[in-house]
């Protein structure tokens, strides 16, 4: 019996030497989901299997990591500063993980370590200079690279103040917000007022900070690894929507589809630079946009994205399981040898292979009748789908129908409505859906501005306009997609009842420029491959 003992407290002494304590993301919620935990799980599937103890600490039943058999131990908890500590003095690990979890576990993570808790990956004062708008303007000065005008208000009157001297539109935020929330452009000192009175019915944290908007910008993600030394982009993701749709709400597609070789490789260049400046040790995700030429850094965050999901499966590569080992001390040098990385792996390697893979949120505007359905800088998406091809408009139509936006209708009808400013823009794409064999019905603006060009379409009244109209044709069930693209708030709300019934209808509603081109696009992959392959994620290889 004593024997027992004594080999008990001897394996509880071993034991302690290889604990990893992995802190979740906590409830799941717009902004912060599975995408979170999809790192957490593979993490601790990972570390287990390189022979650590994994202890996952996390309070939501409805996520992959708190099932039994995920980790070694689970403590079904709140992921709060008390229970946190109290869970590492019951265990002494070797450390704890944050960087996996979302914003849930960064929140506490200073005071976490200001009890002696030890973090580890990439150092807590570093995750949080990039967050600090004032010292994160100091690396972007520091590296010598560019972001756009920006400021910060303690109080009301300073955001007008700043919001002149940077000139409209301007982005406006609260600090800290998750997902996006309250998150607005504005065009007008009006709209300034009008967002501060929304605000004031909810919980918010000064200082507000505001962001010269860059209209038409082309928005880049990139997701990368690091060992503190050497640095490896996983994926440069392009956005369709431009910028000033929030992340989680845009499609995207990897690898990029309209980047030039050069733009890649400055790119690369500027996530080398952040990530060894920011010590970084496992994952980081960088925000760009593009505009007239010029690369203008829009955020980072030296933790796990909700992109990383979508980038190890088109990839073909674990990257959440390559970053918990950066995470606890491995290097991409001794990754390599376990060939969870390819040895000749880069994003121009990855390009060379012919594989498209396009990200597209699923919105939950059917679920929530009365709501505003548009994209914008707040997020609103419930889930992602993915299509994989060897073309970018056919990866997109997959995508779309993972969506359930259903592009295969026999009907060859659609409905085209667009603002004065982005009229220029349909030329071309009105005269694909014809030779598509397309019938166009517009309202009076666009067609006639169609018809002075010689495109042909049909004229239709507007939805507050007497019948027959828009919405007579969509009972009717005559159209087979929406294209509405108002712009600014008035029209947004004019053409709200058209959102609506497509949403109900389940028709596919196109609400961006960007996204219609694409569609077109993948109109076009339909009619020229009439069937699509599939191509199964288990099957596919990371090799070049």
């Amino acid at each position: 019996e004593k024997e027992k003992r004594e080999k008990e407290k001897r394996e509880k002494r071993e034991n302690k030497k290889n604990k990893i304590m992995i802190l979740g993301g906590g409830p799941n919620r717009i902004g912060q989901g599975i995408e979170f935990d999809y790192c957490c799980v593979h993490a601790s599937l990972i570390l287990r299997e390189f022979g650590y103890q994994t202890i996952m600490v996390n309070s939501n039943p409805e996520t992959v990591s708190t099932d039994f058999d995920i980790s070694d131990k689970l403590y079904f908890e709140p992921v709060t500063l008390e229970d946190v500590v109290n869970i590492y003095q019951q265990e002494e690990p070797l450390g704890l993980i944050v960087q996996l979890g979302g914003q849930t576990p960064l929140n506490i993570s200073q005071e976490i370590e200001k009890r002696g808790l030890k973090i580890l990956g990439t150092p807590v004062r570093e995750i949080f200079r990039a967050e600090d708008r004032n010292q994160f303007q100091k690396i972007v000065q520091k590296l010598a690279l560019r972001q756009p005008e920006n400021g910060i208000a303690q109080k009301e009157e300073e955001i007008f103040k700043i919001a002149r001297k940077i000139g409209f539109p301007v982005l406006l935020r609260p600090s800290f917000v998750l997902g996006g929330r309250a998150m607005q452009i504005v065009f007008s000192e009006e709209e300034i007022a009008d967002w501060l009175l929304s605000i004031k019915a909810m919980s918010f944290s000064w200082p507000i900070l505001i962001d010269k908007f860059l209209e038409q910008a082309l928005e880049i993600d990139v997701d990368l690894v690091s060992d503190g030394e050497e640095v490896l982009v996983a994926g440069i993701m392009e956005h369709i929507e431009r910028a000033g749709v929030h992340s989680g709400d845009s499609a995207c597609v990897l690898p990029p589809h309209q980047l030039s070789g050069k733009q890649i490789q400055e790119i690369e260049k500027i996530s080398t630079l952040l990530a060894k400046e920011l010590q970084v040790k496992g994952l980081m995700n960088i925000q760009l946009a593009i505009k007239a030429e010029k690369i203008y850094l829009i955020e980072v965050n030296p933790r796990a994205s909700r992109t990383i999901p979508f980038v190890s499966k088109a990839t073909g590569i674990p990257w959440a399981k390559i970053g918990a080992l950066l995470i606890v001390g491995k290097t991409l040098s001794e990754i390599r040898q376990s060939n969870l990385i390819p040895r000749d792996f880069s994003m121009e390697n990855f390009a060379k292979r012919s594989i498209v893979a396009v990200k597209e949120a699923v919105l939950p505007f059917k679920k929530f009748p009365g709501c505003s359905i548009s994209l914008g800088p707040e997020m609103h998406s419930t889930g992602e789908v993915m299509g994989i091809d060897t073309s970018f408009g056919s990866a997109f139509a997959k995508a779309q129908l993972g969506s359930s936006q259903n592009l295969l209708s026999s009907k060859k009808t659609v409905f085209l409505s667009v603002s004065d400013q982005e009229k220029p823009e349909i030329i071309e794409l009105s005269g694909k859906l014809r030779q598509l064999g397309y019938q166009i019905y517009c309202t009076e603006g666009t067609y006639r501005f169609l018809k002075e060009r010689k495109i042909e379409s049909n004229l239709i009244n507007k939805a507050h306009q007497s019948e027959p109209n828009v919405l007579t044709l969509m009972l009717r069930q005559e159209l087979s997609i929406i294209f509405n693209l108002p712009q600014g708030q008035k029209s947004l709300l004019d053409n709200m009842s058209i959102r609506r019934l497509a949403v109900l209808m389940d028709l596919p509603l196109i609400t961006t420029m960007a996204g219609a081109i694409a569609t077109v696009e993948a109109l076009q992959s339909i009619q020229a491959k009439r069937s699509f392959d599939v191509i199964p994620i288990q099957g596919r290889k990371a090799t070049t």
